[in-house]
């Protein structure tokens, strides 16, 4: 008996390379030859390797890195193909200081028990050459009002986004929902719900669909707290959470435990939820005060709302409404999680500093000292 080999297939293998977790999101292409494309799985697929001083991730005479395959979807772009997400390794085996996924890995597998949930709320800006989509060159539209889930010619880049949500969902990433925001070319998509580390990689692979889509509509994806300044909403990226206590009858005690124990931990909590985030964060423009802790029912100016229908059935879930847009999902949703439920988390020190920290531990403190006094804009 003849056994013919597999029919060669294409692996799109994916990566972050750390700059950011949005737009720095690399890939290469590998023929598979050693697998039948309908049988293979996650196990069946190599590591592989790429030049690391090439992207800013190593220096030296021995710059390979390592990318060991963590996901695997079907590829939207290409016939017969994969798009495998990969997380990144030194030689030795050591994660490279930009793999903030196993990071974030190792605390969900600890505390695993707990099986946290995730909806993420990705906002952002459709731009072309450096303005939004479809804004007036050298000038402004309408004023904020008619543009939130609005429908007409007011609303800016509809078809790609739809495009982008019919995509994720064919390859099965946990698309939940779309919306036209509250600014004229600004969107939000829903992940979730998502189990651990799951919202991370669906968050990952959402951004890199739409990186392709980008990339052939000759448009950017931008990810900003605040691209527009002025009267016009910066772009979020707000965290629904609940663990299985929280879900059950009686959760909302464990939700009410929960926002008590980020009061104690928000100073820090926040450093982790997007660079300049102190330019969306301004009370205004439905949002808190970084430099400072509340919770409400139904609340949309506080840093963490629980809804209406928690409140009313004593269960359920709440979000955090801090995190930017341009989160690293990774760590902002294990970071949330670990001190939602008092345990140790990532650390600061895996966080590359920012100017406007000292501000806000200077004003956090001030207003622990006395809650009337004054408080300086970030």
């Amino acid at each position: 008996k003849i056994v013919m080999p597999p029919t060669p297939w294409v692996a799109e293998y994916i990566w972050l390379s750390g700059k950011n977790t949005f737009s720095d999101i690399r890939s290469k292409y590998k023929t598979v030859t050693n697998v039948d494309y309908d049988k293979v799985t996650l196990k069946d697929m190599t590591n592989w390797n790429f030049d690391g001083s090439s992207t800013g991730q190593n220096k030296g005479l021995n710059t390979e890195i390592l990318i060991k395959p963590v996901a695997m979807f079907p590829h939207p772009f290409m016939k017969r193909a994969k798009a495998v997400l990969c997380e990144c390794f030194y030689t030795d085996g050591t994660p490279t200081p930009q793999n903030t996924r196993k990071i974030a890995n190792d605390f969900f597998n600890k505390y695993k028990s707990d099986v946290p949930w995730f909806g993420l709320e990705q906002e952002y800006f459709l731009f072309k050459d450096g303005i939004p989509f479809e804004w007036p060159q050298g000038g402004f539209p309408a004023p904020q009002a008619d543009y939130y889930c609005g429908n007409g010619r007011q609303v800016c880049g509809r078809n790609i986004v739809l495009q982008h949500y019919e995509v994720c969902l064919e390859i099965g990433l946990k698309i939940s929902g779309v919306n036209a925001e509250v600014a004229p070319a600004q969107w939000e998509f829903q992940v979730g719900p998502c189990v651990g580390i799951e919202a991370g990689d669906h968050m990952i692979m959402a951004r890199w669909v739409f990186q392709k889509l980008a990339e052939q509509n000759n448009i950017d994806v931008n990810y900003e707290p605040k691209p527009i300044k002025g009267d016009w909403n910066g772009s979020g990226c707000h965290m629904n959470f609940s663990t299985e206590a929280m879900r059950l009858p009686g959760g909302m005690k464990e939700i009410t435990a929960a926002c008590e124990r980020l009061s104690k931990t928000f100073v820090d909590d926040v450093k982790f939820y997007g660079g300049d985030n102190n330019e969306r964060m301004t009370g205004h423009h439905e949002t808190s005060k970084l430099s400072e802790f509340t919770y409400g029912i139904g609340t949309r100016h506080t840093s963490v709302r629980i809804g209406n229908d928690v409140a009313a059935s004593g269960k359920g879930y709440f979000e955090d409404r801090r995190p930017a847009a341009n989160i690293d999902p990774y760590l902002a949703t294990a970071r949330f999680f670990t001190s939602s439920m008092g345990y140790p988390g990532p650390s600061v020190s895996c966080l590359e500093p920012q100017v406007w920290w000292a501000a806000l531990e200077q004003e956090a403190s001030a207003l622990r000292k006395n809650p009337n006094v004054s408080k300086a804009k970030l």
